[in-house]
């Protein structure tokens, strides 16, 4: 039983699409990649040059500057949030690149750590709407995979033209501070630098941090100077109210003074060094990571833009796991999910997707019936494999093209709405690290079932090819429209008028419906994590599961000798 049967899987890209197909596949592919360049440029940029130049005349360095000095060199930080507020514009006709602040899973002294840094070119650090959330759903990912965490803190407080959309919800700025106090009460490390202002809720945020450090321009205050001029008529700087000197050395809110952000960044890695290393290479074994036989880059040649084309789900896999090797769980039941084993980096994951195209119909034998939904069988597959991959203490990877649950006489007689409930209730109290991808389609709840953004996968990620919705555009216009059409979907109404209204109505709705479709949409209002590109899933998955294994202790993570997956396999399967 502790022989893992990984085999094999996958073809040449070659035998896979012609060279034509691979190359149309890949343009299109390339102009959705290139927009979403063009907008990290945009939002890496902060407020512009003139804002980067004023923190450097202040001697401060700005926080994506403070990222890149902080992590271990030649490692690439894994930024999330990116988009959030991403085409809003609020009052005075102001952006917030990324809500004013850089969330980002980022190596420090060979510990993956959760790095929250205030973007101080973005009106000096503040919070805007949505701030407060990307806070937390990045503490929430620090909480769920004992990441330690680090917050570079250089924040004006709250921005207050739109207060009323940060401050009072129950996911509002105060929120931050419960997390803070969730993460220590679980035994997280966390770690502040003060390097500037840090106002009110800014100034909460360092406090419950098990080690925090100020630079010598750093302050933290409930109100600023300002502020107190107004109410007390007293002038009086900031940095006498709240700056290292009261800090430090005679209110204990700080531990240690530093000259400057480089000092300081230099300490928060010191302090990182002293933190347990992490517990990946002890699960890894001997199982050094490996290479894919088929590059991930050529994932871009297989996944069509059109959602309506079909392609080999295995070939996805096959570009994405350490050697192409798989381990098939149950592929005899449930022939439109693909569920099974591999290694990624070394490190055992779990993965479910979507298979496209025909698929046998176990329901009426010697028929077909498309895959890229779900039936009965393939729900309790879902189901059953989930909960061993919970049992078992096994990363589990979901890989979405799906267009929803079988409809239909036949699918409520079979107890779809049973099955599916038995699902969400298992992914639903899994305790397993879960990562989401929207690889394209990822629609109505067959996105619930895939255990999408509403079932509190660790971080769900989306390539440029994804498309979220209840339902397609023309189909939802057709839903929308139903009790103007006859039973063939045409328009009922004779007067050429009304016909005309109907008609430009729905063509709205199916437009705006694939407008909201962009992923861009659904990261700008937190519905996914992260856009990425399609060549980088690899890299991003293997550095999920590193992260799934770090921390030690603080959830089952079996040997293969015993894990629940060989009882399925010979209970589906027939003896061995």
């Amino acid at each position: 039983m502790s022989f893992v049967p990984l085999v094999p899987i996958g073809d040449s890209l070659a035998q896979v699409a012609d060279e034509r197909t691979a190359a149309d596949h890949r343009d299109a592919l390339a102009v959705l990649e290139d927009r979403l360049r063009a907008a990290r440029a945009e939002v890496e940029a902060g407020w512009g040059p003139a804002y980067v130049e004023r923190v450097h005349k202040k001697g401060k360095l700005t926080a994506r500057e403070r990222l890149a000095m902080l992590i271990d060199p030649g490692t690439t930080p894994r930024e999330v949030g990116t988009f959030v507020n991403h085409g809003d514009v609020f009052p005075g006709d102001q952006k917030s690149p990324a809500a004013g602040v850089v969330t980002a899973f980022a190596r420090v002294e060979g510990r993956w750590c959760m790095v929250i840094a205030n973007d101080n070119t973005v009106a000096s650090g503040a919070w805007w709407p949505r701030t407060p959330e990307k806070i937390q759903r990045a503490q929430e990912m620090a909480l769920r995979l004992r990441l330690p965490t680090i917050y570079l803190v250089d924040c004006s407080g709250l921005f207050l033209p739109e207060q009323s959309k940060s401050f009072p919800g129950a996911r509002g700025a105060g929120h931050i501070f419960k997390m803070n106090s969730l993460l220590s009460a679980h035994g997280v490390p966390q770690l502040a630098g003060v390097f500037g202002d840090c106002i009110a809720g800014g100034g909460y945020m360092p406090i419950i941090s098990d080690r925090v450090y100020m630079t010598e321009q750093a302050y933290m205050v409930i109100a600023g100077a300002a502020l107190i001029k107004g109410a007390k008529s007293q002038k009086i700087t900031s940095l006498d109210i709240g700056g290292p000197e009261v800090h430090v050395h005679q209110s204990g809110c700080a531990d240690v003074r530093v000259p400057d952000d480089e000092t300081l960044l230099a300490c928060l890695r010191r302090e990182v060094r002293r933190l347990p290393s992490s517990g990946a290479a002890f699960y890894r074994g001997d199982a050094g990571p490996m290479a894919p036989r088929f590059a991930a880059g050529e994932l871009a040649g297989i996944l069509p833009a059109d959602h309506r084309e079909v392609y080999d789900a295995r070939q996805v896999l096959a570009r994405l796991l350490d050697q192409s090797m798989f381990w098939e769980v149950m592929p005899e039941v449930g022939e439109e999910m693909i569920t099974g084993v591999g290694r990624l980096g070394g490190l055992y994951a779990g993965f479910v997707i979507n298979r496209q195209g025909l698929v046998g119909d176990p329901e009426h034998p010697g028929h077909q019936r498309m895959g890229g939904i779900l039936y009965r069988a393939g729900i309790a597959k879902l189901a059953a494999f989930s909960r061993a991959c919970n049992d078992d203490g096994i990363p589990l990877f979901w890989l979405h093209d799906i267009s929803g649950f079988d409809i239909g006489r036949e699918a409520e007689a079979h107890g779809l709405l049973a099955y599916g409930s038995s699902l969400i209730y298992t992914n639903s109290t899994n305790t397993v690290p879960m990562f989401s991808v929207l690889l394209r389609k990822a629609s109505g709840a067959g996105y619930y079932a895939m255990a999408g953004m509403p079932y509190d996968p660790v971080v769900q990620l989306s390539t440029c090819l994804a498309r979220l919705s209840v339902m397609e555009g023309r189909t939802l216009a057709i839903a929308a429209y139903n009790t103007k059409l006859d039973d063939d979907f045409q328009i009922m109404a004779t007067d050429p008028a009304e016909r005309a209204k109907v008609e430009a109505g729905m063509k709205e709705v199916e437009a705006r419906i694939e407008r909201d479709m962009d992923p861009f949409v659904a990261a700008r209002q937190m519905d996914t994590d992260e856009i990425i590109e399609l060549a980088l899933l690899r890299e991003w998955m293997t550095d999920l599961t590193e992260m799934a294994y770090q921390g030690t202790g603080y959830r089952r993570v079996k040997n293969p000798r015993i894990w629940s997956m060989h009882d399925l396999r010979a209970l589906v399967g027939g003896p061995r």
